[in-house]
């Protein structure tokens, strides 16, 4: 029965005309409503959606993102993000009302990510909602750093970087331990244009069996502090090779090293003590004092040459190696041996009269006071090691974070595991000293002093 039929039957009687007039004007009514009332939903959904506390977190490039989005799920049918590709990044959803976003964004800027979505109810595929979500890639705070040259014409001129390979020859056919070391300026330098104030200097002496290491840090507010870490790591350096070659010196010294070995007493240790002030000591105050004579010579104070020093010498004898050492200022100074889980501090940092300062060789005082400075004097006898390093404060603070954590092996093992995995230290490996300079343009946020490693291994 049609609605014309129904009409009859309830005694209504209509011309064709006037009938045909009522269906339309009836569908147009009930589509008006049904229209409304689709749009009074897609409205209400459309809000409800807009007013979702959703907030997608900003990203860095080059660095791993992940982000996660949360919809309602009685009311999502299904949804695709947009504008993900553009920044490198991708979504995957787990659920059909949660998704995540996740890669390495590419592209740095601001960007919307853009979710269309199909409610539920939703009859029309072209009646799809969105809403946009804005998102900021930040720049790779490593592509923001310049690197620019330090100019060659000015006075105390040394290279950006420098590196070098010791090659012990083995013995009968036993391989020797060798040295190498790297020096890098650091990021806050070079953003400048300033030189690097870090200095080394590592020696082995074939005549005696010796190994000289020797590393300073200039300090960043002295004028000439990269001249000062150079006298300190030249000078003392030189002391030690010249008192090496005096025969007299060098049979005495290492007899008391080896008469202490077998019994340690009070008096063999005073000789040896003494031995070692001689060394050590005196390379380190004739630095001091090649420092001075130099901001003499220039006229001003002996501060603006600001260096600390740390400063070694070692020798492998039939009972083990001996190693005797000097430490003035920050950085770090240690015996490792990764199979023993062992570590041996050669000194302590030294800090100044207030937090973030520490002390220099050419302050007078670190020699004035005899006990104290015979306390920076150490040395050690060691069956053998895994490696023997010295490090400026460019290296020790983002490694170690804190004094504290140079006591704790934990930390030894995870430098020397960083270390290794882009360091072959492995015997006759002269690329090792590209390999370390590489290595020392590591990132650490907060961290672009000046870098300069040693290791005898």
């Amino acid at each position: 029965m049609d609605l014309k039929d129904r009409l009859s039957n309830l005694m209504i009687e209509c011309s064709d005309a006037r009938f045909e007039d009522f269906t339309q004007w009836i569908v147009k009514k009930l589509w008006n409503e049904y229209d409304k009332d689709c749009m009074d939903k897609r409205v209400i959904i459309e809000n409800q959606i807009k007013e979702l506390p959703i907030v997608i977190p900003n990203g860095t490039v080059g660095k791993e993102y992940s982000a996660t989005i949360r919809l309602p799920e009685d009311v999502i049918e299904d949804y695709w993000l947009d504008g993900l590709d553009d920044i490198g990044l991708q979504g995957n959803p787990e659920e059909h009302n949660v998704c995540t976003i996740s890669g390495v964004p590419t592209t740095a800027g601001s960007f919307e990510i853009v979710l269309r979505y199909k409610y539920k109810g939703c009859i029309d595929e072209k009646d799809l909602l969105q809403r946009g979500f804005p998102i900021v890639i930040n720049p790779d705070p490593r592509t923001l750093w310049k690197d620019v040259p330090t100019p060659e014409d000015i006075e105390y001129y040394q290279p950006d970087r420098d590196h070098t390979y010791v090659k012990v020859e083995a013995r009968d056919g036993i391989p020797q331990k060798d040295i190498v070391a790297a020096s890098q300026r650091g990021r806050s330098h070079a953003h400048e244009g300033n030189p690097r104030d870090d200095h080394f200097r590592v020696e082995y002496l074939e005549d005696c069996g010796w190994y000289v290491m020797a590393v300073a840090d200039g300090a960043g507010s002295a004028k000439y502090s990269r001249k000062g870490s150079w006298l300190a790591c030249d000078t003392s350096v030189e002391h030690c090779k010249s008192y090496f070659s005096d025969e007299k010196s060098l049979h005495d010294f290492e007899e008391y090293i080896t008469t202490y070995n077998g019994e340690a007493n009070d008096e063999y240790r005073k000789l040896l003590g003494d031995s070692i002030h001689q060394l050590i000591g005196n390379a380190a105050f004739k630095s001091y004092k090649a420092i001075e004579a130099e901001a003499v010579s220039k006229g001003v104070p002996i501060k603006n040459y600001a260096t600390t020093l740390l400063l070694a010498v070692c020798k492998k004898f039939d009972f083990g190696w001996f190693v005797a050492s000097f430490w003035v200022g920050d950085g770090a100074m240690c015996i490792y041996d990764k199979e023993r889980k062992y570590f041996k501090l050669l000194g302590t940092p030294d800090e100044g009269e207030f937090a973030g300062q520490t002390r220099f060789l050419t302050m007078p005082e670190i020699f004035r006071d005899a006990t104290s400075f015979y306390g920076r004097l150490k040395f050690s006898i060691e069956q053998d090691f895994t490696a023997l390093m010295l490090m400026t404060d460019g290296v020790s603070d983002p490694m170690f974070e804190t004094d504290a954590n140079l006591n704790k092996i934990e930390k030894w093992d995870a430098l020397w595991e960083n270390i290794t995995k882009e360091v072959k230290l492995t015997d006759d490996n002269t690329e090792s000293q590209y390999q370390l300079m590489q290595w020392l343009d590591f990132w650490s946020q907060g961290n672009h002093d000046d870098r300069t490693i040693a290791i005898l291994y």
